[in-house]
């Protein structure tokens, strides 16, 4: 079925070869404009956007070869046909190299026509659709991106990391994107047009787990009524993520060193050693460190796994990324439920970075779908959000305009160790002399007051 708006250039120095291909396009429902030598094509193409090309290769003058290499220097994508006589077969195999996408032999056949154009045109949809679908990507990617310095440098790290073939290590607390960072670290190496193949080891008994990472045989258990490949095998080439890996059983952690060791193994039931490339990203909430000496996670897995540590600052270390991110969640959950939202009202953004986010990324998500849900278009207020996000905003006003009397205290001793330090160009020494104080107390103070 022909898409409306898709236009078709003929290009030939023979009116009858114009009007009789053309014809053919026109009867198969796609739109054709007609060009007589190079030049006058090359023109229509600067100005307007064809689908496709039917580029005669012996023309008087400008050579359909010149043409078509002019059409490659000016970047455009679009399938190129050549047209042959008989004689210049050669010539068209040169012009596939230079890129055409195929050659059709005068006196062509109708049914020919209609199958290199079918074939081209279907490559070019395909190709629009992976366009589309690589900008809903990138913006899926932008939740990764951020104002604050603290994450611009994990995400440095994590492209430098991506470049190479290292096992990775996610750490961080839960809702702060941990998959998310695994996917675009897969993006962003050489093994993107390869599966990503994500796994949460919660939840999952031991044999259910194992069964998900390798695979198993028919037969190896009850159940098992034909061969399973496990999720290790599905993506290789690929990226395998591994969510919170401290939580798979002692047994499971030395099938998995093995294959971290050996980049093998075996389906559950099996005897073939099965070989992958693939890259492990693992992740965890859980003090891995704490899980090593407690003898509860084995050591050289460990080591395995935690080649390149990536640690993700939660939300409330990072303030600064919320008005991105909240604006990120407000149009993709207004585009899902066809609400035009387009702002967000101070009132209720000084709420959202005034909150604390013990929930991260995932709770800012939640919180602004809720509130996209229950508010009314164009602005997002406060009375919008999650009354725990407004009674959290509302302590903070009280305790901002009562301040306790040691808070105040303490925030006097403060700003006068800093003006000490100002004046004496930051010596501590001459500072504690100038307070009248201990060097040795001083240091204590700027520790405890967090002074830079």
């Amino acid at each position: 079925m022909t898409a409306l708006g898709e236009m078709i250039l003929v290009v030939d120095d023979d009116p009858y070869i114009q009007r009789a291909l053309g014809d053919r396009l026109e009867s198969l429902g796609y739109g054709v404009t007609r060009a007589s030598d190079g030049k006058q094509a090359l023109e229509f193409i600067d100005h307007q956007d064809p689908q496709m090309v039917f580029l005669d290769i012996e023309m008087p003058g400008m050579k359909g070869l010149d043409v078509l290499r002019e059409i490659r220097k000016r970047d455009r994508d679009f399938p190129v046909v050549m047209i042959t006589a008989y004689g210049s077969i050669d010539l068209a195999v040169e012009a596939m190299k230079e890129g055409a996408y195929d050659f059709i032999p005068k006196p062509f056949k109708a049914g020919h026509i209609a199958l290199v154009v079918d074939k081209a045109m279907e490559r070019q949809r395909l190709r629009r659709e992976k366009e589309v679908l690589s900008e809903e990507v990138d913006k899926r990617y932008r939740l990764v991106a951020g104002a604050s310095a603290k994450l611009n440098a994990v995400i440095s790290a994590a492209k430098r990391a991506a470049a190479s073939k290292s096992t990775i290590l996610l750490l961080g607390e839960s809702g702060t994107g941990k998959e998310l960072f695994a996917r675009a670290i897969h993006n962003w190496s050489e093994r993107k047009d390869r599966p990503f193949v994500a796994i949460n080891c919660v939840g999952l008994s031991k044999e259910l787990l194992e069964s998900e990472l390798f695979g198993h045989e028919k037969g190896a258990f009850t159940g098992a009524n034909q061969l399973k490949r496990g999720k290790i095998e599905l993506a290789n080439g690929g990226t395998v993520f591994l969510d919170e890996i401290g939580d798979i059983s002692e047994e499971l952690q030395t099938k998995l060193l093995r294959f971290l060791q050996e980049r093998e193994f075996e389906r559950v039931g099996g005897t073939q050693l099965i070989r992958v490339d693939v890259r492990i990203i693992a992740a965890t909430n859980r003090n891995l460190d704490a899980a090593v000496k407690e003898g509860r996670f084995r050591e050289d897995l460990y080591y395995r796994i935690n080649v390149v540590p990536i640690v993700l600052p939660p939300l409330r270390g990072r303030r600064e990324d919320v008005p991105a991110l909240a604006h990120f969640f407000m149009q993709r959950f207004s585009d899902e439920s066809k609400k035009n939202f387009t702002e967000i009202s101070q009132e209720a953004m000084e709420a959202l970075i005034g909150y604390d986010w013990p929930g991260n990324v995932r709770e800012l998500a939640n919180v602004i779908e809720r509130s996209v849900v229950l508010g009314q278009p164009p602005t997002l207020q406060i009375e919008d959000l999650s009354p725990g996000i407004v009674a959290a905003e509302a302590d903070a006003g009280d305790r901002s305009m009562s301040p306790s009397y040691h808070e105040s205290i303490d925030e006097y001793r403060r700003e006068v160790i800093v003006n000490a330090l100002a004046q004496t160009q930051g010596n501590r020494a001459a500072a504690a002399r100038l307070l009248g104080l201990q060097r040795s107390y001083l240091l204590k103070l700027i520790k405890s007051f967090n002074i830079p």
